[in-house]
């Protein structure tokens, strides 16, 4: 079985809001090790879900956990993605099984695209007192290939990613939020457990090799 996300939410309620003359923000990248947590869901109501992720951009790594609600039924999926390596596992702690498939994808990394169009500068909150807002830029864009647009908000010191929302033409078009990023990363989180040692590389029930965006979408 597959799970479900990666990027996304808001920025569809935030009005434009003008910088005078002063420079327009510029295109970022996250800290290249953090953890955090995420809600995802699409927009048919299929999936809702909620998880928590460790992202390794030095070694191309990313380990997510997740509990959620897929066309009606409840799921737990663990995770891990070793781009370098070209493997996913997908890991099942209950009754200590995984499985391996091999991941057909180019690692990318978590950030604002260089093509993205800046869109506005808002706060989240208030500006009114210190420590009651949050600054955020948000971003438009099209994704490869011309098969949908992205909407993406970061944070403006730091380069968190905070919402997403993205449209596309061959996969359900979903949002993400994201919430408790803390920068740096627990190592041990991207090694596979004992019990993964034996296990064989797969491929689908569809007989198709898994790819970035198989982790984006329950089967």
């Amino acid at each position: 079985m597959q799970a479900a996300f990666w990027t996304t939410v808001g920025l569809l309620c935030l009005t434009t809001a003008g910088l005078g003359n002063a420079q327009k923000p510029q295109p970022c990248r996250t800290p290249p090790l953090y953890t955090g947590s995420l809600t995802v869901a699409t927009q048919n109501e299929s999936l809702w879900a909620v998880g928590k992720f460790a992202y390794d951009a030095i070694n191309q790594r990313v380990h997510l956990g997740e509990t959620g609600i897929y066309n009606n039924k409840s799921f737990t999926y663990d995770g891990l993605m070793l781009f370098q390596e070209g493997i996913l596992y997908e890991i099942y702690y209950h009754n200590k099984t995984c499985v391996k498939k091999p991941l057909k994808a180019d690692f990318h990394p978590m950030e604002v695209p260089k093509g993205a169009e800046f869109i506005s500068q808002v706060v989240i909150g208030t500006s009114s007192a210190l420590g009651e807002g949050l600054l955020v830029n948000s971003w438009w864009g099209d994704m490869p290939d011309k098969q949908g647009i992205y909407f993406l908000s970061f944070t403006e010191y730091g380069c968190f990613p905070v919402s997403a929302f993205v449209k596309s033409k061959t996969t359900d078009t979903f949002s993400v939020s994201y919430y408790d990023n803390v920068v740096g990363v627990e190592p041990d989180v991207f090694v596979p457990p004992p019990f993964c040692k034996d296990a064989k590389l797969e491929v689908n029930k569809d007989g198709k090799e898994a790819n970035f965006f198989s982790f984006f979408k329950r089967d």
